[in-house]
Order: structure tokens, then C-alpha cells, then sequence
């Protein structure tokens, strides 16, 4: 999942999808790259299961996956929880340390 998102194009997939669904066309509309070549990072994405897509005759809709952003979510925010527990000890520590001057 990290891996297909440090690309920012498709960052920027993910953030337009997250405001609602879109065909490949819309999606593709803002940048600057072959149709074939920004169908590569909608399949980066998908395989990753970032977005899903459903194919309705000639329009294929994308739809970004809510779950597996909040799997990212609840893992960040586990790493909040540890680092502010560290950097609350540090800061004890550094006190500690400064009153024994």
C-alpha cells in the first residue's frame, strides 16, 4: 500500500476518489500522461487494493477502498501513540536532568 503511494499521481488519484467516485476518464482529465500510462497507476492502485473498479459496458468507475485507508489510519496513529509515549519520556528525563543541576 506504501509503495503505490509514493507516487504522487497517484496520491492525487486517491485524493480525488476520496471526494467521490470517478470514471478513468475524469480521473485522467488533470494530467498530462497517455491514457495507457495513467492506467498503469489505476492498476498499481487496485492491486494494492487501494481503489476498486467496476465496469459498467464502455465506463469503468473507480472507487477508493475506505477500509484499507483506515488500516493506514489505525496503523499511523499506533505509531503516534508509541512516539508520544517516548517523547513524553524524554521530556521526563530531561527534566530529571535538569534538576540535578
Amino acid at each position: 500500500m506504501f509503495q503505490a503511494l509514493a507516487d504522487p499521481t497517484r496520491r492525487e488519484i486517491v485524493r480525488r476518489l476520496c471526494e467521490g467516485p470517478a470514471t478513468v476518464s475524469e480521473l485522467s482529465a488533470p494530467f498530462k500522461m497517455a491514457l495507457p500510462s495513467f492506467v498503469q497507476h489505476l492498476q498499481v492502485l487496485e492491486q494494492s487494493g487501494l481503489i476498486t473498479s467496476e465496469k459498467v459496458g464502455r465506463v469503468r468507475t473507480c472507487r477508493v477502498a475506505l477500509e484499507r485507508i483506515a488500516d493506514a489510519e489505525a496503523w499511523f496513529e499506533s505509531l503516534r501513540a508509541l512516539w508520544d509515549e517516548r517523547f513524553a519520556q524524554l521530556d521526563t528525563l530531561l527534566e530529571t536532568l535538569q534538576d540535578e543541576k
